[in-house]
């Protein structure tokens, strides 16, 4: 993958990049919308843990397609509130990591999910050759 910057364009307000060239031929995954609830049915409390167990699942899908982290080029996530802004951020950047080339990123946020205690949806696309 290839960052793609606009140089006249404002930098990015946090740990993303403005474009993403895919190369010809490289495999890409794209997950569904991934919410805070653990297999067991439980949801926490809190944004951040409901966005660290959103990229536990994302990173258990990635890893049945032969991928992970370092190869997601686009990350979407859905807020139903401003005041989750941070603790989202927290846990992509974590989920991200050290990375010389990072994905582009879209944040959203939402009147609310398909159930009220939900705060968090994330999905993300991944390439790899």
């Amino acid at each position: 993958m290839k960052a793609l910057d606009a140089s006249d364009a404002r930098p990015p307000f946090g740990r993303y990049s403005h474009g993403i060239e895919i190369p010809a031929g490289w495999r890409v995954v794209k997950t569904s919308g991934q919410l805070g609830i653990r297999s067991d049915d439980s949801i926490p409390d809190g944004a951040y843990e409901q966005a660290v167990i959103c990229f536990e699942t994302i990173r258990q899908i990635l890893s049945s397609g032969g991928m992970g982290p370092e190869d997601v080029a686009h990350v979407a996530a859905y807020v139903t509130d401003r005041a989750h802004f941070p603790d989202y951020m927290r846990a992509r950047d974590e989920f991200i990591g050290e990375r010389h080339i990072l994905p582009t990123s879209t944040l959203l946020i939402v009147s609310g999910f398909t159930r009220p205690e939900f705060k968090v949806e994330v999905e993300v696309m991944a390439a790899k050759p």
